[in-house]
């Protein structure tokens, strides 16, 4: 009897494969506008410390705002109002007209979450507003909200917007679109309503929809109408008289 008759062996392993790890995101390009350098500088220690996001850039003016976009490649521009020269409004109405910018969204920054330049700003391009005494998780939450292409416009800050604007600008005349015409019915229906500051889950329950379907055809009436996103499909509705006055909402308490 041989000694190594039954002898284990080690049978031989194949050699494991190193798995491919997947690539982290890019993370969200922010471009500063403001022209106190102070706010500046706040705003980028807070928006560097968050993860997924970098300040690539800074301006003092809407003219240093629209050249340092483009060099930096910017994803959003978190916009101030009122900054001498070429101002805020301007610097988004230029932005939003310029085909190598289309991709920018823009996050106007302001003193007050609903005056008269929100509207106006709103209608330039801008993707949406934010007060400059938010906290700093919903200003990073908002940053990431515009960079997604959706527009930051809560209900209720629609609602506001909207009678506010309503009041200053009563006597100007409604300018009906030929572009309303390639709308649906329930695309206008929709539309309608999202300009009326209801959200999807309202409009599904009110129109026996999944709110996925609402954001649809939301969607696809934001692309007949050229709107760039849900607070310029605010505007638009309002502007060509698809809308009018919002109607008193419920108050629950």
């Amino acid at each position: 009897m041989t000694g190594n008759r039954h002898a284990s062996t080690t049978p031989t392993m194949a050699p494991t494969a190193t798995p491919t790890l997947p690539n982290p995101p890019t993370p969200t390009r922010v471009v500063l506008a403001d022209d106190q350098d102070l706010i500046r500088a706040g705003l980028r220690l807070v928006i560097d410390r968050a993860p997924g996001l970098t300040v690539v850039g800074e301006a003092g003016t809407g003219e240093d705002a629209i050249r340092v976009a483009r060099e930096a490649r910017a994803d959003v521009v978190l916009m101030d109002i009122r900054m001498p020269g070429l101002d805020g409004l301007a610097a988004t109405r230029r932005m939003a007209a310029d085909d190598s910018l289309a991709g920018v969204r823009v996050l106007i920054l302001t003193t007050f979450e609903v005056d008269e330049y929100v509207f106006e700003a709103l209608r330039s391009g801008a993707s949406g507003f934010l007060g400059k005494g938010a906290r700093p998780e919903v200003l990073i939450d908002a940053i990431r909200t515009v960079s997604r292409g959706e527009a930051l416009l809560s209900p209720s800050a629609t609602r506001d917007l909207i009678t506010r604007f309503l009041t200053l600008h009563d006597s100007e005349p409604v300018l009906p679109s030929p572009l309303l015409a390639a709308l649906t019915d329930r695309e206008r229906q929709v539309v309608a309503m999202v300009a009326d500051g209801m959200s999807n889950a309202e409009i599904a329950a009110q129109l026996t929809l999944s709110p996925l379907t609402v954001k649809t055809h939301a969607n696809h009436a934001m692309t007949k109408l050229g709107a760039r996103d849900r607070a310029q499909l605010v505007v638009l509705a309002y502007q060509t008289g698809l809308a009018s006055a919002p109607r008193p909402r419920p108050v629950h308490g």
